[in-house]
């Protein structure tokens, strides 16, 4: 149940804030919206406001805004209809979902920093998260450990174990550690970073909470949103390039993993909310035939060419892009009910 419950409350923000971005858009450049839905399939609720239809629907995986000849086969509207706008206007009503998903982190961030504080990490030896399946993990390094000493080189600063570990190249090192009250050795042998292509062995060092003024907080949630963005568009390149397996998951296993962190408190459920709302917006940018990018770049050959695409290919550009998009999403479920 809890499962349910937190996926119903992460899609259903995600896919409104999303929506509300085209929606305030539209209607602030003059637009027609003819409906506004959160979800997809039979109605829960709908409600007519002037000339806007809201609806609920049953299905809280997506959502849309019926705009005034937006769609191919609407007839025009000379003076209200999406196609009537200049392509500034449509341009900036194409972008405002991915930045509401953008800014929504930002939000997210600012409010857990302001609540809960900051960790930010510690210069002193001590391992914190042992990431699952890296050399420190196989080889018996526990989160708490104190690094005495590396390849027989003393240890006093967490530097010191990232320079040592670079120096030592790809040969097992010995790691002299305090484990509570016992001393040990510990021999890793470090991998390569697929994003650096330097030794790498898994650790990640201590962390202490910080409490920020909301100054502070402003700035970190920024600060934060922006290099997450930085990393995820890494992991996306390197990706492409071959250089990491690529890996995804559809709405099972995003479902899942909802309900794994809601079970670790609401602040944790939070954070995953901001991280798939960011996910949410690089995945919409892409140039690709349905995604808000691909008819981004339509608007802007439009804009450097002076000519508008015909109806009949925007709406093969339409059925290529959903044919992808359905496509990708039955490989990735059929992924998550398999792992």
């Amino acid at each position: 149940m809890l499962t349910i419950l937190a996926c119903i409350f992460v899609f259903g923000i995600l896919v409104t804030v999303h929506e509300f971005g085209h929606f305030i858009t539209a209607k602030l450049t003059g637009m027609k919206v003819e409906e506004f839905s959160i979800g997809f399939g039979p109605t829960i609720y709908q409600q007519q406001e002037g000339e806007t239809l809201y609806s609920l629907r049953m299905l809280p995986l997506g959502g849309y805004n019926k705009i005034a000849g937006m769609d191919p086969d609407d007839p025009e509207d000379p003076e209200r209809g999406f196609n009537s706008k200049p392509v500034s206007s449509r341009m900036l009503v194409i972008l405002a979902g991915s930045l509401m998903n953008i800014l929504l982190p930002v939000l997210i961030f600012f409010g857990l920093f302001l609540a809960f504080g900051m960790d930010v990490p510690e210069n002193k030896p001590v391992l914190g998260q042992i990431i699952e399946g890296y050399p420190a993990e196989q080889s018996g390094l526990k989160e708490g450990d104190r690094i005495l000493s590396i390849n027989g080189k003393p240890v006093h600063e967490w530097l010191d174990i990232r320079k040592n570990i670079a120096d030592s190249g790809m040969q097992p090192i010995p790691f002299e550690i305090q484990r509570d009250k016992e001393k040990l050795t510990i021999t890793v042998t470090p991998g390569v970073n697929p994003e650096t292509g330097k030794p790498f062995i898994g650790v990640v060092s201590s962390l202490k909470n910080v409490r920020l003024t909301p100054g502070q907080a402003a700035v970190a949630s920024v600060t934060a949103t922006k290099n997450i963005i930085k990393n995820m568009y890494a992991s996306l390149y390197h990706m492409v390039t071959g250089k990491t397996k690529a890996e995804f998951s559809g709405p099972v296993g995003v479902a899942k993993m909802a309900g794994e962190v809601a079970h670790k408190g609401f602040d944790r459920l939070m954070q995953f909310t901001a991280m798939l709302s960011l996910n949410l917006a690089i995945i919409n940018l892409l140039p690709l035939p349905a995604l808000d990018g691909g008819h981004f770049l339509i608007l802007l050959i439009e804009a450097v060419t002076g000519h508008k695409l015909g109806k009949t290919a925007m709406q093969n550009i339409q059925k290529v892009g959903v044919a992808m998009i359905l496509a990708l999403t039955i490989f990735a479920t059929f992924k998550d009910l398999t792992r």
